[in-house]
């Protein structure tokens, strides 16, 4: 199924999801790499304040290229998200509703994912400067000195992904294998 669906994302609307859909953002998306996250980790154990309100939003695994002139952002390529596991079970018991990557998940994640009627999506693997073209503004909101690491603010319109994992715990990535070990 294709859907058009705009961000920030409602627990009911992450919950309308399957794994396979085709979705298109539109609307606000937040980035944040492993360094982002490790410093958001320690500052909740700190009892501090994050730097953005995670509750219905989307983080998207992704530290962008230098923009070229005149565009917002540079190739804009998802990273392997497993590397944010530790940290994501916490994100989303916090209320995020999203969060974009590439690859597997772990079960804790995934157990979260359900427990919180969330979803984790996936963009191409490879297709940054693709993907850069749905980026309308960026804006570094926190850590600035972490580089292309920072916390950074996205305005995406049409920004293309697949539900990999959905509210539910399908998961594409055994559905997908089983489908095709049937042909």
């Amino acid at each position: 199924m294709e859907r058009h669906i705009t961000v920030p994302i409602s627990r009911e609307t992450a919950e309308e999801l399957r794994a396979g859909d085709y979705v298109y953002l539109t609307g606000t998306i937040y980035t944040a790499r492993d360094a982002a996250h490790k410093r958001m980790y320690e500052a909740l154990e700190k009892g501090e304040e994050l730097p953005l309100d995670v509750k219905n939003n989307v983080i998207y695994y992704m530290g962008p290229s230098p923009a070229r002139e005149g565009r917002p952002i540079g190739s804009a390529g998802p990273t392997t998200a497993s590397r944010m596991d530790k940290y994501a079970p916490t994100l989303l018991d916090m209320g995020l509703t999203g969060m974009i990557g590439k690859g597997k998940r772990s079960e804790a994640v995934k157990e979260a994912i359900v427990r919180n009627g969330a979803v984790y999506f996936a963009a191409v693997g490879g297709a940054g400067a693709l993907l850069a073209g749905s980026i309308k503004a960026s804006e570094v909101i926190a850590y600035d000195d972490l580089g292309t690491e920072a916390i950074r603010k996205l305005e995406v319109e049409n920004f293309p992904v697949i539900v990999v994992i959905d509210s539910v715990g399908q998961n594409l990535y055994e559905t997908a294998i089983r489908e095709y070990c049937k042909l």
